[in-house]
């Protein structure tokens, strides 16, 4: 068994995929559009172009997502978790995901890490990363 996110980013889908393959070196596994489902009724007006349903690998984790059916991207309640082999490398993917977002907790020494913090990305996803020591 396995559990797999899967992330609703209200008409933002392929915008965060984009960024996530820059910042993340994400790469996508499947990509399907509304408009290219069986069932035409599937493809409302104005959802057309837009991702029904989309496979993102990062790293070892693969997370399905979507534009949704016009409704707001909401992520409440959680955080995705990226560990980071080195203290430098966990810079790097903070300082990447919390631009353009909001960072909730600086990224700092802890006793439980050599570099952890919280932050929130763009596209509304809180994030936790993390290097151990």
């Amino acid at each position: 068994m396995q559990i797999q996110p899967y992330l609703f980013f209200g008409g933002r889908c392929e915008e965060a995929a984009e960024f996530y393959r820059d910042t993340l070196g994400a790469e996508v596994l499947m990509l399907m559009r509304f408009k290219e489902s069986p069932d035409p009724a599937m493809a409302a007006p104005g959802l057309e172009d837009k991702i029904m349903h989309m496979s993102l690998r990062i790293g070892d984790t693969t997370i399905s997502a979507s534009d949704g059916c016009g409704n707001e991207a909401g992520f409440s309640g959680f955080s995705l978790s990226l560990s980071a082999p080195t203290d430098a490398e966990a810079k790097r993917l903070f300082d990447a995901l919390a631009d353009g977002g909001e960072v909730r907790m600086p990224l700092a020494k802890t006793f439980f890490a050599s570099s952890f913090g919280m932050a929130t990305d763009r596209f509304g996803v809180p994030w936790m990363v993390i290097a151990a020591p």
